[in-house]
C-alpha cells in the first residue's frame, strides 16, 4: 500500500476558528473536560467514514473554549481524509494555539476498523 502524499498539508488545512471567552478565574488552578462522543472524519486510503469518541480536558489560563465555535470546528472534520494520529494532533494544535491553556490533553477513541480500534492521546505541553 502507498500512502505517499495521503498527508502532506494536514497542518495547513483550513478549518474554522476556535472562539474563546474570558476566564474570570484564571487565579485558580481548575480542569474542564469536553467530550465528544459523535466525532467524524474520514479514513484517507478508503474514503470510508471513522468514528471516534473525543474527550478534551484542560486547565485554563486567561481563556476558556466556546463551546459552538467548538462544535463547528470538529464537524469540519466529517469531510476530511485524515489518520488516527493526526487528527488528535492537529485537534490539540489548534485547541492550544487558540485557547493558550495551561495544560491540555486530547484522547481519541476511534471505532474498531478491520477488528483493531485505535486510541490516541496527546498532551500539551509535550511529555518528553
Amino acid at each position: 500500500m502507498d500512502y505517499e502524499g495521503l498527508q502532506e498539508n494536514i497542518r495547513d488545512l483550513a478549518l474554522p476558528e476556535i472562539e474563546t471567552w474570558e476566564n474570570q478565574y484564571s487565579d485558580r488552578d481548575y480542569r474542564i473536560l469536553i467530550e465528544i462522543p459523535e466525532f467524524t472524519c474520514v479514513c484517507p486510503k478508503t474514503g470510508l467514514p471513522d468514528f471516534a469518541t473525543l474527550t478534551v480536558e484542560y486547565v485554563p489560563d486567561r481563556l476558556c473554549a466556546e463551546l459552538k465555535s467548538f462544535k463547528l470546528y470538529l464537524v469540519a472534520y466529517r469531510q476530511v481524509g485524515i489518520f488516527h494520529e493526526h487528527v488528535a494532533n492537529r485537534i490539540l494544535d489548534d485547541f492550544v494555539r487558540s485557547v493558550r491553556p495551561r495544560s491540555a490533553q486530547l484522547t481519541g477513541v476511534f471505532n474498531p476498523r478491520g477488528g483493531i480500534s485505535t486510541t490516541v492521546t496527546v498532551r500539551y505541553p509535550p511529555d518528553h
